[in-house]
């Protein structure tokens, strides 16, 4: 997989992961012990659920000999949604709800994404299908003797605090219609409209009421984008998104709104969205006056505020 391609053969981060039960998985501490498998995943992901019998398979064949975890991306998901799944499937292995800093390590761009860590703290294998190549990769981990010198993880930084109301936004930016546009400080009211171009088409039968919210709030800002003085920008998820889908989407949609690929994830780490739709209304000085989520109905009120 492409977007994993580069990972291979560098140290894995050095993260404590915390699993839904409370169990502190600390992958420092396994290397020089066994691999860890990770897979990445969603409970609205069709194929996910599709291959989540055979990864229920393979923890219970091999998880004596290779940490096997389940990382939900807690991208449009939630912690009740997951216990259901797990308990729906009986899953038996541990479950993370990733905050961020674990698809920003391994540069997630698709879900599922499986990913091997060897015993020497290397990362071995990025694949988005539970294929030969990760049958293999599984292979050669359990193989491995042990005897190759043990990387050093990779430091990561620390979870960051997300903006909150009154924060100034500063170094944020992004790139639309070819041009770099910042993201606060405009001179009048913004609003940063977080989404993704597959919400309303995929999640129609897997997560119909994202679907919908996603619409919603779609039509909302094209009617309000109208008539109002603000400066609008949509944020896309770089979850299963490349500038060809939102091409696309434009296309679909018929919006007028300049929409920006996050294709780092920086701007929806830095407001701390992890549902979509959800919208961001900064005044005019570019401090954050809210972040709206996919239920809240109240949008006009909230550019209203901007402008006090």
């Amino acid at each position: 997989m492409a977007a994993g391609a580069g990972l291979i053969g560098r140290p894995a981060p050095a993260i404590t992961l915390t699993t839904i039960d409370g169990q502190a998985i600390d992958l420092a501490r396994l290397v020089g012990r066994k691999p860890v498998y990770l897979k990445f995943w969603a409970t609205w992901c069709v194929p996910c659920r599709a291959q989540m019998p055979g990864f229920a398979e393979i923890h219970a064949k091999m998880a004596d000999r290779i940490e096997v975890i389940a990382v939900n991306t807690g991208f449009t998901d939630d912690e009740a949604s997951v216990r259901a799944f797990r308990q729906e499937l009986g899953l038996q292995m541990p479950i993370v709800i990733d905050d961020g800093r674990l698809a920003e390590a391994f540069n997630l761009r698709v879900t599922p994404q499986h990913v091997l860590i060897g015993r020497d703290g290397r990362i071995a294998h990025v694949g988005h299908l539970a294929d030969a190549r990760l049958d293999e990769a599984l292979r050669a981990a359990l193989a491995d003797d042990g005897q190759a010198p043990a990387a050093s993880l990779a430091a990561t930084r620390p979870e960051a605090r997300p903006l909150a109301p009154g924060d100034l936004v500063r170094d944020l930016s992004l790139t639309t219609g070819g041009e770099t546009v910042s993201l606060g400080g405009v001179g009048k009211p913004s609003a940063l409209v977080f989404f993704a171009p597959w919400c309303e088409s995929y999640l129609a039968e897997s997560r119909p009421v994202t679907a919908t919210a996603c619409r919603r709030v779609r039509e909302q800002v094209e009617s309000l984008a109208a008539k109002s003085d603000v400066h609008w920008l949509g944020v896309s998820s770089n979850l299963w998104t490349s500038e060809h889908e939102l091409n696309e989407y434009r296309t679909t949609t018929g919006t007028r709104l300049p929409l920006a690929l996050d294709t780092s994830g920086a701007v929806f780490r830095a407001f701390g969205v992890r549902e979509i739709p959800a919208v961001a209304v900064l005044d005019a000085a570019g401090r954050l006056v809210r972040v709206l989520g996919p239920q809240d109905q109240d949008l006009a009120a909230a550019l209203a505020a901007a402008n006090d």
